[in-house]
């Protein structure tokens, strides 16, 4: 398929700029794959389609605070900083992109913090945006961390065209978010509430948790037509015993597997083997999945409505169907369905 093909027009005020007043009262389009129909419901009705020893997927990765601001030595220039992942524990040595980039060069230094507490050195440069930051700081590294993360905002996605505010501290993070390396969130499981998931369990339904860390390729442009020529950002992601257990019991009994999210979706089919079965993997992955693609191991999927052109609208097409799921994109900008990170969400049933 050609990148083309995923283009569709969305009006800037159908992207949500803040969640739902509650996590599991946004809204949910339920799609039957076998007979095409769609039902309108409101996501906590998500229980009436699953029961006992039904197993839900879920990515616990952390995001951390990774947007920071800071001033450029001697011009006094506001340097955005996106910290990307810790490359050096030791050496306090980060991947990061800055903006502007042209201002920034070798050499430079960074401060940040309304007394320029953290002082970061420019170390080398790694892509036209990419530099390797050393930040100067001699106390311990969980201190280090601390501080540094005490500075940082939560990195809201380049569609919401807002500053974060206080609120996204807690909204931009699942209630399970349990391992930290994420710079953003795994958008389905945003609308999971405690509330929710305690009615999950009363009714039987399991839980298996796997991590990937999503990073910000999920956002990239595609630059080429053809979509067997784009390369997808690696990822980190792990995927242990217990998960497998969870997963592969409940496929052997014939219940339903669902994988919330487009996160979870590459991360199991980067673990499952030739059987279908999940299998343990601690490592990267930079699979990407678009139309025409066989899955292995969920029959059902939970998805947010992605931006036009995104690879996370690719595989939600592979799973659902091309026809079926850019149909069902067109009734929900009719309906008044909210897209993004922080909008609302689809259920594809198989069966």
């Amino acid at each position: 398929m050609k990148l083309s093909q995923f283009k569709f027009k969305l009006p800037e005020e159908k992207i949500a700029l803040y969640p739902a007043k509650y996590r599991d009262e946004s809204r949910l389009m339920v799609v039957h794959k076998d007979s095409g129909q769609l039902e309108h419901v409101v996501f906590k009705d998500i229980l009436n389609y699953f029961d006992d020893k039904d197993v839900f997927i879920f990515n616990d990765t952390k995001v951390f605070p990774a947007r920071l601001y800071g001033n450029k030595e001697k011009t006094g220039a506001r340097i955005e900083v996106f910290l990307l992942r810790e490359l050096n524990e030791e050496l306090r040595l980060w991947d990061v992109l800055v903006d502007p980039a042209r201002k920034i060069r070798i050499g430079n230094k960074l401060y940040f913090g309304d007394d320029d507490s953290m002082v970061a050195e420019v170390i080398d440069n790694t892509t036209s945006r990419g530099r390797t930051l050393r930040f100067l700081y001699d106390g311990p590294h969980d201190e280090f961390k601390k501080a540094l993360y005490a500075l940082g905002q939560p990195p809201l996605p380049p569609f919401i065209h807002r500053a974060a505010e206080p609120e996204d501290e807690e909204r931009f993070q699942t209630i399970f978010a349990k391992n930290e390396g994420a710079v953003t969130v795994p958008a389905a499981g945003l609308h999971f509430s405690r509330e929710l998931m305690k009615r999950m369990e009363i009714k039987g339904i399991d839980f298996a948790f796997i991590t990937m860390h999503a990073g910000l390729g999920n956002f990239r442009d595609i630059d080429v037509e053809d979509l067997t020529k784009h390369k997808m950002d690696s990822e980190q992601m792990f995927v242990n015993a217990e998960a497998c257990r969870i997963v592969n019991e409940a496929k052997d009994r014939g219940n339903r597997v669902c994988a919330v999210g487009t996160t979870v979706m590459r991360t199991i089919e980067t673990a499952v083997g030739t059987d279908g079965h999940l299998k343990e993997y601690e490592g990267w992955t930079n699979k990407f999945i678009f139309p025409p693609y066989d899955f292995s191991v969920a029959n059902a999927m939970v998805s947010n409505f992605h931006m036009p052109l995104s690879t996370m609208l690719m595989l939600v097409c592979s799973y659902g169907g091309y026809e079926l799921i850019m149909d069902a994109y067109n009734v929900a900008l009719k309906e008044g369905y909210r897209f993004g990170t922080y909008g609302d969400a689809m259920l594809i049933l198989d069966k």
